[in-house]
């Protein structure tokens, strides 16, 4: 071979010899040839100029993340590094205690049948990362098909394993991609919903677990790779501890799967339009509640706006350990980004409340812009915890007048959910004492005490001592709704 011939010549030398050895172990002309199958009809399922006819029946499932509440989430990988690489990455997979799901291209578990083998060998799972990772949304349907199926047949045969799931190469699929998956009889087309973007070689190792720690959600799917950047394997121990400090726990695609519930669309839910738009609000009749008028020492606790999955469950622990139910109000537009967390809150006994979708001053809304962001912001939160959320509404910044009010209850929302305790927390200039301090003064027999979900301000410092201090004054917690009742 000359020293003139390209990078991309060897690379097509080198992928027409391996495709000819696929082609030689899936027509039968190796000793991996299945006993109860003729030579002929493999020859005939592999035969490049049999027509592949596009599928017409449902498409296959496209799963970015798993519907859970529980403490989940699968570590995933693309591609296959050479034999060093991946045993680095495996050997530091079992120092750290991690099952995971990797995604191999046919043709590399052609060539290095070893490797495939011996991460099973370990305890992870083997899926179909395509045949040759190309770019599926420039492929015909039966070019994709054929990708998928001699990639199917290849690992099966090197590995007896029958991958029930596909991803390409980015990640990103058509549904032509998800027909062919179907036509296959494969269960699901898998993306991701947590990519560090490795792929970026300045990504060092702390950065990559810095991304993920911020996205890192209940049920999620993080996508790595093993054949681009090397600071992805002292990236799994920092992984790891992220996992471990919150009390997640990585384990594989298909149990992550298993465990995983499927939500029912927003019109099967009873109670999605319990809110509407209704511009017939001139007469409507609100309420605003600020507090109790109790001589009970009840109050009620509140959340409000959203928060990173580690912030909020961080405030869940907090409160099961207590034994103390609150209420959520959440803005809808970050519950969209991670459902999982708000209904993480409904099974840990928790209210969840409307506080908008965009999080306006809603005295500077049109009447329907307004109305619009409320209805909006209830069908997110309702197809999130999969059931109606208790009909109160506060209005973000706390700054309500009496149009408004009339504006929000004709949308069905008839409680303007207020407060009478606030420390200003969502700043974080303010620090944990100066919270406790704010909440233990101002607090008294029926009164609404207002915190914040946020990232990086001091609520979660405080909230161990504000429970343990009301408690001690004889104080009990209630959620809002009751206290409204």
């Amino acid at each position: 071979m000359t020293r003139g011939r390209s990078a991309g010549f060897m690379l097509r030398v080198r992928e027409g010899f391996v495709m000819g050895m696929v082609l030689m172990l899936l027509s039968g002309c190796s000793m991996f040839v299945n006993k109860d199958e003729s030579v002929d009809n493999l020859k005939g399922k592999t035969d490049a100029e049999q027509s592949i006819t596009r599928y017409t029946g449902e498409k296959s499932k496209a799963i970015s993340y798993v519907y859970t509440a529980r403490k989940e989430l699968a570590l995933t990988f693309n591609g296959m590094g050479d034999e060093k690489t991946m045993k680095r990455l495996l050997d530091q997979l079992d120092a750290s205690q991690i099952k995971a799901t990797f995604f191999l291209p046919g043709m590399r578990v052609a060539e290095e049948p070893k490797i495939a083998k011996d991460i099973l060998a370990r305890g992870h799972e083997i899926e179909n990362n395509t045949l040759n990772q190309l770019d599926t949304s420039k492929l015909s349907y039966e070019q994709i098909y054929r990708e998928i199926q001699l990639s199917n047949e290849v690992i099966k045969r090197e590995t007896g394993i029958v991958p029930r799931y596909v991803r390409t190469k980015s990640g990103d699929f058509t549904d032509e991609v998800r027909l062919a998956a179907a036509h296959l009889g494969m269960d699901a087309v898998v993306s991701y919903n947590i990519n560090p973007k490795d792929r970026d070689l300045s990504r060092d190792a702390k950065t990559i677990c810095d991304y993920v720690t911020r996205y890192i959600s209940r049920g999620g799917i993080i996508s790595l790779n093993t054949d681009i950047n090397p600071e992805v394997i002292p990236a799994i121990p920092l992984l790891a501890q992220a996992a471990e400090e919150i009390g997640y726990k990585f384990t594989t695609l298909s149990e992550l799967i298993k465990n995983g519930g499927e939500r029912k669309p927003l019109e099967n839910i009873p109670g999605y339009d319990a809110a509407k738009v209704n511009m017939n609000y001139q007469n409507a009749q609100y309420k605003l509640v600020y507090k109790s008028d109790t001589n009970n020492k009840q109050v009620a606790l509140t959340f409000d706006d959203w928060g990173s999955d580690k912030t909020v469950t961080k405030i869940l622990d907090i409160l099961a350990e207590h034994d103390v139910k609150a209420t959520f109000f959440l803005r809808a537009k970050g519950v969209e980004n991670n459902p999982n967390l708000a209904r993480a809150m409904v099974e840990g006994g928790h209210d969840v409340a409307n506080h908008s979708y965009s999080h306006p001053v809603v005295t500077t809304l049109k009447p329907e812009d307004l109305q619009k962001d409320i209805v909006k912001a209830h069908q997110v939160i309702t197809e999130s915890i999969q059931q109606q959320p208790v009909m109160l509404f506060r209005p973000p910044t706390g700054v309500v007048d009496d149009q408004t009010g009339k504006v929000i209850a004709a949308t069905g929302y008839k409680v303007i959910a207020m407060y009478d305790v606030t420390t200003l927390d969502w700043d974080s200039k303010n620090s944990a004492k100066d919270i406790v301090n704010g909440v233990l003064t101002q607090t008294q027999n029926g009164s609404v005490i207002l915190l914040h979900m946020l990232d990086d301000i001091h609520t979660i410092e405080a909230l161990p001592v504000v429970l343990e201090s009301l408690k001690s004054k004889g104080y009990t917690f209630v959620k809002m709704a009751e206290m409204v009742k």
